[in-house]
């Protein structure tokens, strides 16, 4: 297990996230066990908007706080997110050059409903490794440890406050970066979207 990177699930994963997977090259092991929290990409991801940065939260039921294990935090449909959140992509990324390409992949999760937060972020983990070519052997943790070596343990590290472990802000380009720059460490699908099979390349350099 102490050879294995262990990782929290995210939505639509921050590009930090698959730098660490690519550079460590080692097993992945999710998180299944910790204790919900909040206020952190696993429920919300950043886009580039015609606006700049757009963040999109993640609903989940009352009750979910920081008692709730992972695996066990439900999605809450409430209010239509997931209209909001697939229209706000379409709108951020219709004039890039890839979106069309991946369009269809991922529409699903905007249009199917999954009880539980860690399957939805599961699912689209998988997705997002095939597309970006990954290849990497994926378990789950059985209980809970705090003990893991720094150096693979990055359930903390990757957080919307904290300077990314790797270094993601070579620039790269953006639909709107003529508005307002280029901006870093957005969702995975930022890149994809706009460089498509050259975005693990940028992930590797």
């Amino acid at each position: 297990m102490d050879n294995q990177l262990i990782l929290p699930v995210f939505y639509l994963p921050p590009i930090a996230y698959f730098s660490a997977i690519v550079k460590t090259a080692k097993p992945i092991l999710l998180e299944r066990y910790e204790h919900y929290p909040k206020q952190t990409y696993r429920t919300r991801t950043s886009i580039y908007s015609a606006n700049g940065k757009l963040d999109l939260i993640l609903p989940v039921q009352k009750g979910s706080n920081g008692h709730t294990q992972m695996k066990d935090v439900k999605i809450s449909y409430e209010a239509d997110w997931q209209r909001l959140h697939w229209m706000s992509l379409q709108t951020a990324y219709r004039s890039s050059a890839y979106f069309e390409y991946y369009e269809d992949d991922f529409s699903v999760f905007y249009n199917k409903r999954f009880d539980y937060l860690f399957d939805y972020h599961e699912a689209q983990l998988n997705l997002l490794l095939a597309l970006l070519k990954i290849d990497r052997e994926i378990g789950y943790t059985q209980s809970y440890r705090e003990d893991y070596p720094p150096a693979i343990d990055l359930r903390q590290t990757i957080h919307p406050k904290k300077t990314p472990l790797h270094n993601v802000t070579e620039p790269y380009y953006q639909v709107f970066e003529g508005k307002f720059g280029f901006i870093a460490n957005l969702s995975i699908v930022d890149l994809l979207f706009n460089h498509g099979p050259q975005s693990t390349d940028y992930l590797i350099d």
